[in-house]
């Protein structure tokens, strides 16, 4: 079974050491770079720079999608009244994590982390925060084993499956070859929630930026990292169009135009900087 940590900060598996493959870029420790974080290792901060060399905008993009986060939970918790979230890719902790969030709104939110990178469970601890009211867990496991995050115990014992749940895939679906059947694992994971639910995602595209994107995206294949770019409407026919799904208004749209705070600093990025799609979804 995979290793878990949950709202006490115990580790299911606490004599187990803790692999690192330090000599290998992993998405997650990039993204943290990208982000102004400090956890990441030489492999990540090459490639990173690599890939930035190609699409010089990533990190005004990466905070960008950032941002996208924080306003998506904030609708769903105070205009959706969504009070559980399962957040595959979490990635490193960061600002104003999902649990930060809707804990503000609603402190009795209740959160599973899933993330497949060892050093995310090392920060699992520091990340797992919740107020007293809600809860927090956090699963060591892969998105292309979506059943398994379903079934896992200890998600059915933080979360209420028959009660609307928020699936957050965002900054994830990107590192999903084709080959992975990534609409086959929306759809499984959507099949495992209960009408009411929605879906938040994001994805990288290479409409607005070609050159920069593609280059971005071969550096991350060259370093072992999938990475797979798709236009808008690849994203939405692969995250949005099952289930009957309802898109929230302003539907798939540029992360940064996703219902903007009214008080962001203008000029706002261009859609070349940004090249980030995101959209929300209600399950019927």
């Amino acid at each position: 079974m995979a290793s878990w940590i949950d709202s006490t900060g115990t580790r299911s598996d606490p004599d187990k050491p803790i692999v690192l493959n330090t000599n290998k870029p992993h998405s997650a420790r990039m993204y943290d770079y990208y982000l102004g974080g400090k956890d990441h290792f030489p492999a990540d901060r090459q490639t990173a720079e690599l890939a930035a060399q190609s699409w010089k905008a990533v990190r005004v993009a990466a905070r960008e999608n950032r941002a996208f986060l924080g306003r998506v939970v904030r609708w769903l918790v105070h205009d959706a009244g969504i009070r559980q979230f399962l957040d595959i890719g979490t990635g490193l902790p960061s600002a104003d994590n999902v649990h930060e969030v809707a804990q503000r709104v609603a402190p009795e939110a209740r959160i599973v982390y899933v993330d497949n990178d060892p050093i995310v469970l090392v920060h699992a601890q520091a990340l797992l925060t919740s107020t007293p009211e809600g809860r927090t867990t956090y699963l060591e496991a892969d998105l292309r084993g979506p059943q398994a995050i379903l079934d896992h115990p200890l998600l059915r014992q933080t979360l209420d499956l028959t009660q609307p749940t928020a699936l957050m895939l965002v900054a994830i679906l990107h590192f999903l070859a084709d080959d992975d059947d990534p609409a086959g694992i929306v759809q499984t994971l959507l099949d495992g929630l209960p009408s009411g639910s929605y879906l938040a995602a994001s994805h990288v595209t290479p409409e607005h930026d070609p050159v920069g994107v593609k280059g971005l995206e071969a550096t991350y294949r060259k370093g072992g990292i999938p990475a797979q770019a798709r236009t808008a409407a690849a994203f939405t026919a692969l995250a949005f169009t099952g289930t009957g799904l309802n898109l929230v208004d302003p539907g798939v749209a540029l992360v940064s135009e996703w219902r903007p705070d009214p008080d962001v600093p203008q000029p706002r990025p261009t859609p070349a900087e940004v090249s980030w799609y995101g959209g929300v979804a209600r399950k019927p």
